[in-house]
C-alpha cells in the first residue's frame, strides 16, 4: 500500500478519473451501436454531426486516440453515405 499522503491521494484521484474514463467511453461505444442500426438516410445524417462531436471530446480528453476517433468517423460518414 501507499505510504505517502499524496501516493494515497493519487491512488483515490485515478480511480474516480478512470471510472469517470470508462462511463464516457462506454456511452460512446452505445451511441455508436445504436447509430449503427439507424436505417434511415434522413435521421442518420442527423445524428451524425452529434456522434463526431461525442468522439471529439472524447479525443481532447485523451480516452481515444485522435488516429481511432479519425476511423470511427470515416466509417460512419461511409455508411451514412451508402444509405
Amino acid at each position: 500500500m501507499a505510504n505517502h499522503k499524496s501516493a494515497i491521494k493519487r491512488i483515490r484521484s485515478s480511480y474516480e478519473r478512470r471510472l469517470r474514463n470508462r462511463f464516457h467511453a462506454k456511452t460512446m461505444r452505445n451511441a455508436l451501436k445504436n447509430f449503427r442500426t439507424i436505417k434511415d438516410k434522413k435521421e442518420a445524417t442527423e445524428k451524425l454531426p452529434e456522434i463526431c462531436s461525442m468522439i471529439d471530446k472524447l479525443v481532447k480528453r485523451s480516452i481515444i486516440h485522435k488516429n481511432k476517433a479519425g476511423n470511427l468517423k470515416s466509417k460512419l460518414t461511409k455508411q451514412v453515405s451508402s444509405l
